[in-house]
């Protein structure tokens, strides 16, 4: 009996051991996105993938030469986004935004650009903070939470 208590207690620390590798494993801001390259680009939704663990908003943004860049930007977790007021609806395809965020280390924008979002801002002027929080990303106000602190 205390053998088989003692493989139980094993097994568990095992189970919780690797959990905890693969919570960690997650990555942080500063290893895909660059905080010395903000951007603000004004687009037209095209599509938003509502999964875990990042949201992508897709935007077309229209370049000073006429020319459209394809934009996906890394939101944070669906649960994240819908507790801040963000649904479907307002992300519908032909939507115009504002998005406000931080371009990815890897600049090149083939098959499209990537960047970390930090708020959304639609037409009527309001405003949704749509990052992930705790990971590195620049403390820059946009975060609700970030001001209580």
């Amino acid at each position: 009996m205390l053998r088989s208590l003692k493989k139980v207690g094993w097994l568990s620390f095992v189970v919780l051991s690797i959990s905890q590798v693969s919570v960690q494993a997650h990555h942080a801001f500063s290893s895909e996105f660059d905080k010395d390259l903000p951007f603000i680009h004004q687009g037209t939704i095209v599509r938003m993938e509502w999964v875990n663990p990042h949201t992508w908003l897709h935007v077309d943004v229209e370049k000073e030469d006429g020319t459209t860049e394809a934009w996906m930007m890394e939101g944070g977790t669906p649960n994240t986004l819908l507790r801040a007021g963000m649904t479907n609806v307002m992300l519908q395809p032909g939507t115009q935004v504002i998005v406000r965020g931080y371009q990815s280390k890897d600049a090149d924008c083939e098959p499209r650009c990537r960047g970390s979002g930090r708020d959304i801002t639609f037409a009527d002027g309001s405003r949704i903070f749509m990052g992930s929080s705790g990971t590195g990303a620049p403390r820059d106000g946009s975060d609700p939470r970030e001001r209580a602190n």
